[in-house]
């Protein structure tokens, strides 16, 4: 008399849509950095940060000079750099990198959570809110 009915469940829209976050991309992104300081550009801030309405990753590199000269100038050095690393950071590609001012909300915020100092470090910080901003995902390698 009576018929079950199926049930479905939506899937959280986290599961489905999030790309990971690689091995292969912490490490290219590290690379990058390393070499940004041996050049003396030395970022104040470098993370891959998820953009949920982007679906993407992106290494946000915070840098003095993006607020004075603007980023033609850094985004020019980055790719120099990439040509020079292309074995070493073949997936990673300039439209992967995003500049920022150092006093970038984003980077304010996550500052007020993590300070890192001028090394490289490896810190997840998933699914949190900062004063009442969500940060679903982000991979940071220095907040000074």
């Amino acid at each position: 008399m009576y018929r079950t009915q199926k049930r479905h469940f939506a899937l959280d829209q986290k599961e489905m849509v999030e790309p990971n976050l690689t091995k292969e991309m912490i490490d290219a992104g590290a690379a990058l950095i390393r070499k940004l300081d041996e050049r003396g550009i030395q970022p104040d801030a470098a993370l891959w940060l998820y953009f949920p309405d982007l679906q993407t990753w992106k290494l946000v590199i915070a840098q003095e000079k993006v607020g004075v000269e603007g980023p033609k100038q850094l985004y020019r050095q980055i790719q120099e750099l990439m040509e020079e690393l292309s074995q070493e950071i073949h997936k990673l590609s300039l439209d992967d990198v995003t500049l920022s001012k150092p006093d970038a909300p984003i980077i304010a915020l996550l500052r007020m959570t993590i300070h890192t100092g001028p090394g490289l470090s490896g810190i997840r910080f998933r699914d949190n809110v900062v004063n009442g901003t969500v940060i679903e995902d982000a991979y940071i390698y220095r907040l000074n």
